[in-house]
């Protein structure tokens, strides 16, 4: 792959170290401890070259959205050790193959799904997804929905509960959606104490998020550049 489809190794590290600078003043200016905080660099259609590249640079927490590729992805950069966070849909009948690699799943977000993902031999960190708008192909669970769910996932095998996930509405102000996330977590905390984990906060609108209680954020082209095209 030619250098001009992926952003070379010094606009990285440059972007990267301008988004860390980002979160700090960001949490700062929430009076929070950036130590609080994940970012999750998202590498969707971003080359294993470049993954190598922010692992160079420290990064230890990387998001894919796409199954395939990520189940690629991770078998390549075993020997790194580094930690998978799914953030993309699961479709049922690839459950099991997505937490066979995933770390982290942060798209749960119906029955049938948390019933694809039991398993009795190992547990697997996920996130309930929740729906901000009113269209279900957006994905998620709508907020009506959501204790029961969280019910559901409590009750089921090989799956811990550590939070909610969300994406701010297109074109909403994204701070009153994150308050309404951080609400229906300090809901669910009252049958589910130790989902306290909020994923939300990209990279246009992560500032917004931490002052909202993010814990995990889910950065791609501010650090990244734009993805590749093919042609």
């Amino acid at each position: 792959m030619s250098e001009s489809v992926r952003p070379g190794a010094g606009g990285l590290a440059e972007r990267l170290t301008a988004v860390q600078g980002g979160i700090v003043a960001a949490a700062a200016a929430a009076g929070r401890d950036p130590a609080e905080l994940t970012t999750i660099v998202v590498t969707k259609f971003q080359p294993v070259s470049l993954l190598q590249e922010l692992a160079a640079l420290g990064v230890r927490n990387f998001g894919e959205s796409r199954h395939q590729e990520a189940q690629a992805k991770a078998a390549e950069l075993l020997q790194l050790d580094l930690t998978w966070h799914f953030v993309g849909q699961v479709q049922g009948k690839k459950a099991r193959q997505v937490r066979a690699y995933a770390d982290v799943i942060h798209s749960v977000d119906r029955a049938s799904l948390v019933d694809a993902l039991a398993s009795e031999d190992s547990v697997v960190d996920c996130f309930v997804q929740v729906n901000l708008t009113d269209d279900p192909s957006r994905g998620g669970v709508a907020p009506g929905e959501l204790p029961k769910l969280v019910e559901h996932v409590l009750s089921t095998a090989g799956l811990r509960l550590i939070g909610l996930m969300a994406v701010a509405p297109l074109g909403a102000e994204p701070r009153p959606s994150f308050a309404r996330v951080r609400e229906l977590g300090e809901q669910i905390q009252q049958f589910a104490p130790n989902a306290k984990s909020l994923s939300m906060g990209m990279s246009q609108d992560y500032a917004e998020a931490i002052i909202e209680g993010a814990t995990h954020l889910r950065i791609g082209t501010a650090i990244t550049g734009n993805r590749p095209v093919s042609g």
